[in-house]
């Protein structure tokens, strides 16, 4: 797999005192992206929920009929000692398919769209560079649909949505689509692993 932060090069980013900073992803169904997002070195929590509708407080029930205007997303707490946006930015783009509007895989309608809800200037600018660099490298077959959007409120979802895979391993939509992404992971991203 091609690094595309290696790409557009390491670019500094701004430390919070604290270094802990937050990062807004919708790539699909939540219960995949944040099964991926647990297992990077850095990620202290990531928690599923809606963002970039218009209805507030929205349950699932009302996002699976497609029409409240929000995505399943995820909302990653991350230590940028340990791990940076463009680390994140790479795993985003490898697992999952940036170039398909409004799907991924058999999960189609605007909730399952792919977007980045970017938290300040730096994180919209190096989005746009990571997309302009895997574009140039031809990386992908098809363009690139994924939505570079503006912070918007985010809305925890339902307690049974948080941390589905690891409560929920054996059930089907598990082994089926999250353990090929988690093997994926594996192999291409390593080095960002915890444990590693």
């Amino acid at each position: 797999m091609v690094s595309t932060g290696n790409m557009i090069g390491q670019q500094k980013e701004s430390m919070k005192t604290n270094n802990i900073e937050t990062a807004i992803f919708a790539n699909g169904c939540f219960w995949c992206t944040e099964a991926v997002f647990l297992q990077l070195k850095g990620v202290s929590k990531v928690e599923s929920g809606y963002i970039g509708g218009e209805v507030p407080n929205p349950s699932y029930k009302e996002i699976c009929t497609g029409t409240t205007g929000h995505a399943e997303a995820i909302k990653i707490t991350y230590n940028t000692d340990k791990v940076s946006f463009i680390d994140l930015l790479d795993v985003f783009f490898a697992t999952h398919d940036p170039t398909t509007l409004n799907r991924q895989g058999y999960d189609t309608g605007t909730q399952y769209r792919s977007a980045v809800f970017y938290q300040n200037e730096i994180q919209r600018e190096l989005t746009r560079k990571m997309i302009e660099a895997l574009e140039n490298a031809a990386v992908f077959k098809n363009p690139i649909v994924t939505e570079i959007t503006e912070n918007d409120v985010f809305y925890p979802a339902e307690n049974y949505h948080q941390d589905y895979y690891n409560n929920n391993k054996t059930q089907g939509y598990c082994v089926a689509i999250i353990n090929p992404k988690l093997e994926k992971l594996r192999t291409h991203f390593k080095k960002l692993l915890k444990g590693e």
